[in-house]
């Protein structure tokens, strides 16, 4: 079994938490809990005929009163940035942690989980700023942890990446 460690990563409350327990447990909960430090998970996946062995490293959310802790992603294969799309903002947190780990650790494989995307009448963040990200050689994906919408897909694609 290959075991791999992927590093959540992300603004306060755009649901990094939610999809790892959604991910990990099938569960959707409307409380909110803050992430303090870091919360570890661990599932496995077979994938293309592989076994894979997901070490989750959920870090806190970022904001103008947190430090970057470079000590977190020491042996990281892969990142899911998550951008809630009712915040505009979390996109702009997004953007600063990527220049981040690419300045620490150079082309890491990672993918941006534009989260919260069932609440379709609140997004506010616009298709050519999508577009722009896309064209910067950004992975987009819509997911939803309360309804599960590409939540298994986003892990798997980021799996995908870090083993081609």
């Amino acid at each position: 079994m290959v075991v791999k460690k992927i590093c959540m990563m992300g603004a306060f409350a755009v649901g990094k938490t939610s999809l790892v327990r959604r991910f990990v447990h099938s569960i959707f909960s409307e409380t909110y809990q803050t992430t303090i430090g870091v919360m570890i998970s661990k599932k496995q996946l077979s994938l293309d005929g592989q076994e894979f062995e997901l070490i989750i490293w959920d870090l806190e959310g970022r904001d103008e009163f947190t430090e970057f802790r470079s000590s977190y992603l020491r042996g990281v294969s892969g990142v899911l940035f998550v951008v809630d799309v009712t915040r505009p903002q979390t996109l702009t947190v997004v953007r600063q942690l990527r220049e981040e780990l690419h300045d620490q650790l150079g082309n890491v494989p990672a993918l941006i989980l534009l989260n919260k995307s069932d609440l379709v009448d609140q997004w506010r963040i616009d298709t050519d700023t999508l577009e722009q990200l896309e064209q910067e050689g950004c992975t987009l994906l819509r997911t939803s942890a309360k309804t599960g919408a590409n939540v298994e897909e986003g892990f798997q694609a980021l799996l995908r990446s870090m083993t081609a």
